[in-house]
């Protein structure tokens, strides 16, 4: 079997954020508990608020985000419920996509008691700790996303909370030789109304979804024409990557090299590389400021969205799309991922291949698609009366150095990146209580990852864990900003979206009762 020799992804880097919810709009109040919160980390004290964070990957590691719901949410009619109240259900629990959203909303039941871990947590970094400093804030203003479930983020979320699955056969090439022919694929796309025709039809796919996307979330923002208008353009900018780039637009560049270089396609080059897809956005829009990509494998994502908060946080922008797009769903992308041996084989049920944590999983399952994020200074947002769904506190970068496929043995680079974005951002461990992680459906990867995170937080009773990846595959260099995206839209709903087909649960997490909730 393939899956005896499944290999986490193509990537060692390790990426952690931490982001919040809370906000106030009347400003001093959502001011005065960031600089409570921090100054209380540093003195040890307990605070009396918790963080809804999330974890995505880089390879097996990736980004800790961590949120609390807004205000607003409480008071919302959807979200009339507290987020992690007394409904909810076990990561391990069965899952019953048979309910109705109304049935389930009123037969709710009360939880059960999650059970803390007796896990000695790793020691705190060493470290000097932040003088006290008035810094620029960044905020989430606006969201889009292209995905197997969904291309705005209400429909994808919403899709998740009833456990769809975005897997199925791939229809876009006949693969029958391949041992593995599922895969998270894109059925039903359009340009319309975002990209020029003439472009469209030039464009490889990861370009095509990585201008709708950063529309979208510019819509999605409320950025319209007058906004626009309005807003200085030399301090907005764009840093969406991609960890594939355009594969198709080069594999057929060199299919018509076969024949003549007089055949190939004159924009196979610029529309291969990664950063074109930036670059064109950027050229759309007539924004002036940063503008590059980053290609690190599975963290792509991650960096980017990391790396924009540091642009703004820097005053080299006020407004920042970020986040990563990729269309690897074609012969040459699914053969080398089957070369690896990396993928599940579990074509006769597509639906069930991607099962992260779980003791009968057998490889990821490949996944297209965009994410993007609107970052925005806190007080540029203010003055436009943007929306706000979420606000970065902070970040770290760290590298495993240890294997280019497999996690180190004690998860010692993801253990450091997570406790130095904590210490970076001010977030005590005890208020994080979701972690959207990782977890790709490999062997090795999950249960690292999974250790890790035990050893972090593992006496925190209140941590929920899941996977997103579990219903839509593994997006590549976009996986990081489209679970960014659903871990935003958990603060604006109240509610974690389930981790399906985990039937038969790793022996090692079992015992272990991490608890999603319904919505």
């Amino acid at each position: 079997m393939a899956g005896a020799c499944v290999a986490s992804p193509l990537c060692t880097w390790l990426v952690a954020a931490c982001v919040t919810g809370a906000w106030d709009k009347e400003g001093p109040k959502g001011v005065q508990w960031a600089r409570k919160r921090r100054a209380a980390v540093r003195r040890g004290r307990e605070s009396s608020k918790g963080l809804i964070s999330a974890f995505y990957g880089s390879g097996i590691q990736g980004l800790m985000s961590s949120f609390e719901p807004c205000p607003e949410f409480y008071s919302s009619s959807r979200n009339a419920s507290v987020f992690f109240g007394e409904n909810g259900f076990s990561l391990f629990g069965a899952w019953k996509p048979e309910n109705s959203r109304s049935q389930r909303r009123a037969t709710r039941s009360p939880a059960g008691q999650a059970m803390a871990v007796a896990v000695t947590p790793a020691k705190e970094v060493a470290g000097k700790k932040r003088t006290p400093t008035k810094q620029r804030r960044v905020v989430v203003t606006g969201m889009g996303v292209v995905s197997p479930l969904g291309h705005d983020p209400d429909v994808f979320y919403d899709n998740l909370l009833e456990g769809a699955s975005g897997i199925s056969e791939i229809e876009t090439f006949d693969c029958a030789s391949y041992p593995t022919r599922i895969a998270g694929e894109i059925k039903s796309f359009s340009t319309d109304g975002w990209v020029a025709p003439k472009l469209s039809k030039r464009m490889d796919k990861f370009m095509l979804y990585l201008l709708t996307a950063g529309k979208k979330a510019l819509a999605y923002g409320g950025v319209t024409e007058e906004v626009m208008s309005q807003v200085d353009k030399t301090k907005c900018g764009v840093l969406i990557g991609s960890a594939m780039g355009g594969m198709k637009v080069f594999n057929d560049a060199i299919e018509a090299l076969r024949v003549s270089y007089k055949k190939m396609n004159p924009f196979c080059v610029p529309f291969a590389t990664t950063n074109m897809g930036s670059a064109m956005l950027a050229m759309d829009l007539g924004w002036m400021g940063p503008n590059y990509s980053i290609s690190t494998a599975c963290a792509t994502s991650n960096f980017c969205i990391l790396n924009a908060a540091n642009h703004i946080i820097r005053g080299e922008a006020n407004m920042m799309l970020c986040g990563g797009s990729d269309a690897a769903i074609i012969p040459i992308g699914l053969g080398g991922f089957v070369a690896c041996r990396a993928l599940s084989q579990r074509n006769n049920d597509p639906t069930k291949a991607s099962r992260p944590w779980d003791i009968d999983r057998d490889g990821f399952v490949m996944g297209e698609g965009a994410g993007v994020l609107l970052l925005e200074e806190l007080e540029h947002a203010k003055q436009r009366g943007a929306k706000i769904y979420a606000e970065f506190l902070g970040g770290s970068f760290t590298c495993d150095a240890y294997h280019m496929t497999e996690p180190h043995p004690e998860g010692t680079g993801i253990i450091l990146c997570i406790e130095k974005a904590l210490l970076e951002s001010g977030v005590a461990r005890e208020d994080v209580n979701y972690v959207n992680a990782h977890a790709t459906s490999t062997l090795s990867g999950d249960l690292k990852e999974y250790q890790a995170l035990i050893r972090c937080f593992g006496e925190n009773p209140e941590l929920h864990v899941n996977s997103t990846k579990s219903m839509i595959g593994h997006l590549l260099g976009a996986a990081g900003a489209v679970e960014a995206v659903a871990t935003v839209m958990a603060i604006q709903t109240g509610w974690v979206h389930p981790n399906v087909n985990l039937e038969n649960p790793e022996e090692s997490v079992v015992g272990v009762h991490l608890s999603c909730c319904y919505y």
